[in-house]
């Protein structure tokens, strides 16, 4: 039997890679679509350039490749992308043309995964945050994602399912990310560091664990048009910085920059894994303390 084939949007992007890899392991022959030429993906089998918002370009991308399956990660995933148009034009436009070029050009595809966003929910006043908390976005970004989940519904016909991941890092993760900044600084031996909002608490989980969801996502059963990906437990931006203390052997003077906070910053997000776990089973293998000691050690990012 042949490898089935995995085309990957946004596949030059830290989850891409991460994906890729896991892909590779699991015996798919990983198509990675990228945004410009000159970007080849050594890991992936071949690589194909077609702009999101160029439907022509989709379109002969999904002709020529012909999938059995699609993880559509390609997206503006930065909250603070300065730019409100782009992250609709990206997010939402980006998405619908991908769903039209895979309509017409590859309709039996088996499955197509979608990376939707936490983001969604908002301050939720419920927590844990499960897939039937109503969502209320509050920024751009995440209602962005909104938008694009509600214009799928549109392509019934296409066997799509939707994933809402909550906060991940890793290596490879760009340092405009919380976690890879803070890593960054104690890696280059800084003794003070300067960021926005304190009083945080997220949801981590490690890549490696979210693309392993992925890839079970697309091979699973499934019913539900949602699942979040999610550890069910929220960890306090502080004591991430304690773990690092203690990995890096010294205490870092961490100040807050009136600049960096973010008056729509959401407090506390965390959300519960049963409906995935339901469906994939037990799927998690790194703790937050193991992820951030693989960033501090790691010599050259993934």
């Amino acid at each position: 039997m042949s490898e089935p084939t995995l085309l990957i949007t946004g596949a030059a992007g830290f989850t891409g890679r991460h994906l890729i890899a896991a892909a590779n392991a699991k015996g798919y022959r990983c198509i990675a679509m990228v945004q410009q030429e000159g970007n080849e993906i050594e890991d992936a089998h071949s690589t194909v350039v077609a702009e999101l918002l160029d439907p022509i370009a989709l379109e002969q991308a999904i002709e020529k490749t012909k999938p059995d399956y699609v993880v559509h990660l390609a997206a503006i995933s930065f909250v603070a992308h300065g730019n409100s148009a782009e992250i609709y034009q990206v997010n939402q436009l980006g998405t619908i043309n991908l769903l039209d070029a895979i309509q017409k050009c590859a309709p039996g595809i088996k499955k197509m995964l979608i990376a939707s966003s936490a983001n969604i929910y908002g301050n939720a006043t419920e927590l844990p945050i499960t897939e039937a908390t109503v969502p209320a976005p509050v920024n751009h970004y995440g209602m962005s994602k909104v938008t694009m989940e509600q214009a799928t519904k549109l392509y019934a016909d296409l066997p799509i399912v939707m994933s809402r991941p909550f906060n991940y890092t890793g290596c490879g993760q760009s340092p405009n990310f919380l976690i890879p900044k803070i890593v960054a600084a104690f890696r280059a031996g800084k003794r003070d560091l300067e960021l926005g909002n304190l009083d945080v608490s997220r949801d981590f989980s490690d890549v490696r664990d979210v693309v392993a969801a992925y890839l079970k996502l697309l091979e699973k059963e499934t019913t539900a048009p949602a699942y979040n990906i999610c550890s069910g437990t929220p960890t306090s931006l502080l004591s991430v910085i304690e773990t690092l203390n203690e990995l890096a052997g010294y205490e870092i003077q961490v100040s807050v920059n009136p600049h960096f906070v973010r008056s729509d910053e959401i407090k506390t997000l965390y959300g519960s894994p049963a409906l995935l776990e339901s469906t994939i089973g037990q799927y998690r293998e790194f703790t937050l303390p193991a992820t951030l000691a693989w960033m501090m050690t790691e010599k050259e990012a993934a």
